[in-house]
C-alpha cells in the first residue's frame, strides 16, 4: 500500500517504526504457494520482529512460529498461533523453559546438543510425558553470508555434527520419554545463493534415509529460514520456485512435512524507520547529519556494518554532498548510515530508513535511558494504527524505583 510517511510522522512523532502489513502478508503467501502440493508448514521466525500484531498478522494466514525463548513461545500463543504449529529452538534452554514448553504441548522442541537432549528427557520424565523433539544438525556447509549470521559450520555454536546426531536419534528412539519426530538445519541468514541450501538439504535428507533404515521415522523436515532480501536494491536473490524445487528434490521418496522458518524474508522490506533531522555539523572535511533515531533504535548498522537505504522526504534543489547519519547516543559507533549523498538538511527534515522491518525494533534497547520508538502498522483494511506505544521515562524506571533506598 502507499504510505504517507509525512502524515504518520506528524501524528505519531519520531523516531517511528512503520510496518506495511499488506507487503508482509504477500511475502508469506508467495512462500506458502511455492510449497503447494507438498505437506508444509511456514513457521514465522518470531525473533525477526516480535510485535504481537506482526505475529498475529501471519497467524491469521495460518502461520506457525519458530521461537527461541519461552517468552517468544508465549508471544506466539497470545497472538493466536496454534500450539501444534510452534517450534521451540535455541542453544540454551533452561529446565524451567523446557518444562513450560512441554506443558504447553507445542509441536516440538528443537534440541541442539546431547546434554540438552538429556535435560529434555529428564524434565519429560518428571512430568510423566513424552517430549516431541527435533535435532538441529550442522551440515558444515558454508552459507557465504556475513560471519555473524553464519550458523551451519562446525565453528558455529549451533547444532551437532552428523555422527553425533545419529547417536542422539538412536538414544531418543530407545527412550520412553522422547519422541524424535523432526530434523532441523539452518545454515545462516541473508542467504542469496541457492547452492549452499541445496547442498545442506541433500546432506540432511540422506541422514533421514539412513535413520529410516534403522527404524527412526522422521515426520518433519525443517529447513530453517535465512532467505535473503534486497537491502542495496541490486542483490541477486534466491528464486522461490527454484528454492522449493531443490527441497522437494532432496526429500524425494520420503513422506515428510516441510517446515520453513522465514523471518527477514517476510518482514524486512515491509518495515521503515522514520527519523527527524536535529542539526548538521561539519568537523573539518567531515559532514554529519544528526537525527533523533540512534543505534538503540536500529542496531544493525553498528553491529554488522549493515546497509539500510535512506530517503529524504523533502524536495530540495541544493547540491548534494556526502554525509554520515548519526544519532544522539554517546558512542562513536552510533550511526545509521555512512557516506550517504544528500543535500544540506535543516532541523525538522524527515529521513526514511528502509528495510527496517526485521531485526530493527526487536533489537532495540534503552541505552542512554532512551525510550524505544512507537510502532505503527498499516494495511488497506484498518488503515494505520499504533501497535506499540512510544516508551516514556516512567516505563524505563518502573522496575527499579520501588527498590530505591531511603536517606
Amino acid at each position: 500500500m502507499i504510505l504517507d510517511f509525512k502524515t504518520l510522522a506528524k501524528e505519531y512523532g519520531t523516531p517511528l517504526y512503520v510496518y506495511d502489513f499488506e507487503y508482509m502478508r504477500a511475502q508469506y503467501c508467495a512462500l506458502k504457494e511455492v510449497f503447494g502440493g507438498e505437506k508444509s508448514l511456514i513457521s514465522y521466525a518470531v525473533k525477526s520482529n516480535s510485535n504481537l500484531s506482526v505475529i498475529q498478522n501471519f497467524a491469521k494466514e495460518g502461520s506457525g512460529a519458530d521461537c527461541v525463548s519461552i517468552g517468544e513461545v508465549k508471544r506466539a500463543l497470545l497472538a493466536g498461533v496454534k500450539p501444534y504449529k510452534i517450534i521451540f529452538s535455541g542453544v540454551g534452554k533452561s529446565d524451567v523453559e523446557i518444562k513450560e514448553a512441554l506443558e504447553l504441548n507445542i509441536l516440538m522442541i528443537n534440541v541442539e546438543s546431547e546434554a540438552e537432549l538429556k535435560r529434555v528427557e529428564s524434565v519429560a520424565k518428571t512430568l510423566g510425558v513424552e517430549a516431541r523433539i527435533s535435532i538441529r544438525v550442522n551440515p558444515n556447509v558454508d552459507p557465504k553470508t556475513h560471519p555473524y549470521i553464519s550458523t551451519g559450520l562446525h565453528e558455529n555454536k549451533f547444532g551437532v555434527e552428523i555422527d553425533i546426531a545419529k547417536r542422539m536419534y538412536i538414544y531418543a528412539k530407545n527412550s520412553s520419554h522422547l519422541d524424535p519426530v523432526g530434523i532441523h538445519f539452518h545454515i545462516g541468514s541473508q542467504l542469496t545463493n541457492l547452492e549452499p541450501l541445496s547442498e545442506a538439504a541433500s546432506i540432511i535428507a540422506d541422514l533421514v534415509r539412513s535413520l529410516k533404515a534403522i527404524g527412526v521415522e522422521i515426520k518433519f523436515f525443517d529447513i530453517g529460514g535465512g532467505i535473503g532480501v534486497k537491502y542495496y536494491g541490486d542483490e541477486e536473490l534466491i528464486d522461490l520456485e527454484a528454492y522449493a524445487l531443490e527441497i522437494k528434490k532432496a526429500i524425494k521418496g520420503l513422506d515428510l512435512t516441510i517446515v520453513c522458518e522465514p523471518g527477514r524474508f517476510l518482514t524486512a522490506n515491509g518495515g521503515y524507520l522514520l527519523t527527524k533531522v536535529l542539526y548538521e555539523k561539519q568537523n573539518g572535511q567531515k559532514r554529519f547529519t544528526i537525527v533523533d533515531a540512534a543505534m538503540n533504535d536500529l542496531l544493525r548498522p553498528s553491529l554488522y556494518n549493515a546497509y539500510h537505504g535512506v530517503e529524504l522526504l523533502e524536495e530540495k534543489e541544493s547540491e548534494i554532498s556526502t554525509t554520515d547519519i548519526v544519532g544522539p547516543i554517546c558512542e562513536s559507533g552510533d550511526f545509521l548510515a555512512k557516506d550517504i549523498e544528500l543535500p544540506p538538511l535543516s532541523s525538522g527534515d524527515l529521513l526514511l530508513i528502509k528495510s527496517a522491518g526485521a531485526y530493527g525494533f526487536t533489537m532495540a534497547s534503552n541505552y542512554n535511558t532512551r525510550g524505544r520508538a512507537c510502532e505503527v502498522a498499516c494495511d488497506d483494511e484498518q488503515g494505520c494504527r499504533v501497535i506499540r506505544r512510544r516508551e516514556m521515562f516512567e516505563d524505563l524506571i518502573d522496575a527499579e524505583k520501588l527498590y530505591l533506598q531511603g536517606e
